[in-house]
Order: structure tokens, then sequence, then C-alpha cells
């Protein structure tokens, strides 16, 4: 890949962002490349860096104009993007090495059914599977964590078993609770607050994916893997009271 080619991957976003396309559709070789290359500026930092954003299939990177624009002793400057999309350019050459970006397995308990999950039926009907068919299902595959967004602590996740992918519903309810589980299509996702939603619900998990009063504030972040785990409304209960206890 030339100069030009790696360029030609990088937009600007404003004035102090660009976006590195690294390819389009939610695939796993793709999202790969994202995970290393926020890792690489992750690790060596350039003076001005803000932060990287990684999504399915783009990297996003956030700077200080100024603090870029300043940091280069040269009389004959480039903008602050110039500068820094050379930066990504370079770093693109480093993707094809064997540096490995460590995964780490978040298991995330889940009650199905009932009702933290009543669509879990609708599920079921509409794939002509049984409940506890759904639930194996669901449970069955490591899910990846491709982007964090739509609310505070959202995981759009990939890998979920295409045999219970569903359409999302008809009319979104107004208020869905946090914790719960839901398919919309071929994903799967947690609904870490109290929002609007249109997925079908099937569960809910005891765990809080939002944390303000920590840092980061997520439980989950891009390139985590997913292990949905089922537990009885018991279980759930008795977490709920030692969370409670905890406060």
């Amino acid at each position: 890949m030339t100069i030009h080619d790696k360029i030609e991957l990088i937009r600007p976003l404003g004035d102090s962002a660009l976006v590195i396309h690294l390819g389009d559709g939610i695939n796993p070789t793709i999202h790969e490349q994202v995970k290393h290359l926020s890792y690489l500026i992750e690790k060596e930092p350039f003076p001005g860096f803000i932060e990287s954003v990684p999504s399915y299939n783009n990297l996003t990177v956030y700077y200080n104009p100024a603090a870029v624009y300043f940091s280069i002793i040269e009389k004959d400057k480039k903008s602050p993007y110039k500068i820094v999309s050379a930066l990504m350019a370079e770093l693109l050459d480093q993707l094809s090495t064997n540096e490995m970006v460590e995964e780490r397995l978040v298991k995330i308990p889940v009650a199905y059914g009932g009702e933290f999950g009543p669509d879990l039926e609708y599920v079921a009907a509409y794939h002509g599977l049984t409940v506890d068919e759904v639930i194996q299902i669901h449970s069955a595959n490591d899910c990846q964590v491709y982007m964090i967004g739509f609310a505070p602590g959202f995981p759009f996740l990939g890998g979920m078993d295409e045999r219970i992918a569903t359409p999302r519903k008809e009319s979104p309810r107004l208020a869905i609770a946090p914790g719960s589980v839901g398919i919309a299509g071929k994903q799967t996702g947690v609904y870490p607050l109290e929002t609007p939603g249109g997925w079908q619900i099937i569960g809910r998990t005891p765990l809080d994916l939002f944390l303000p009063e920590q840092t980061p504030p997520t439980l989950l972040q891009s390139g985590d893997k997913i292990r949905f785990v089922p537990i009885s409304f018991e279980e759930f209960a008795t977490y709920k009271e030692m969370k409670h206890d905890e406060c």
C-alpha cells in the first residue's frame, strides 16, 4: 500500500478529529485492524492526542489542534490535520506486524424470559424454536463488542447465531429497563440505562454497564468478548441484594 493509498483511508471530521476507514460491513478481521491501530496510538500517543474511538470498521481519532501545531518545530508547518493524518499513515504500516492486542472475556449473567424477557416467546415462535432452544443458542456463542454507542455503555455486538436473528419491533417501547438484553436483526445488545427502544427483549442482566464513578465509565469496551450466562430469577434477585448491601 502506497502512502497515497493510506492517506485515502483517512478523512477529516471537523477541525479536531479524523476518521480512518479500514473496510466495510461487520467483519472480525477488519475490526482486528481497528483494535490494533487504536492500541498502537494509545501505546505511544502523539502530542495533542485526546482519544481514539473504535467502531465496526473505522477508528476516529480526536486531537487538540493547537497542541499538535505547536509540537512541530519546523518553520514551514502543515495544518494539524495533515500532521496527524501523516502520523496515522505511518502507523498503518504496522498493522501487518504480529503484535497481538489482548482480548478480555466478560461474562454477563442473564435471567431469560418472564417479566425480564417479554419478547422471548415471540422470538422462539418466529423461528419455530422452543424458549429453551433460544436461550441455549443465545448463550452458546461468545460475542464481540464492536463499538459502544447509542447510550452510555451500550455495546453493539457481533457473533450472535443467525438462527435467532429477529427484526426489531414495529412499535418501539417508550421505556426499556436497564440491563435488558435484546435482539435486533443479526445483532444482540444490552441496555445500560432506561431508554426507548425497538429491540426484542429476551432477558435481563443484574450487572451495571454504565459506571459513571469509574474510569472508564463503562463495564465493556470495544474489543471485549462477551459470554452470556443463563441464571435463574432467584440468582438475579440474590445478585441485586448483594449489590444493595455493598452500597
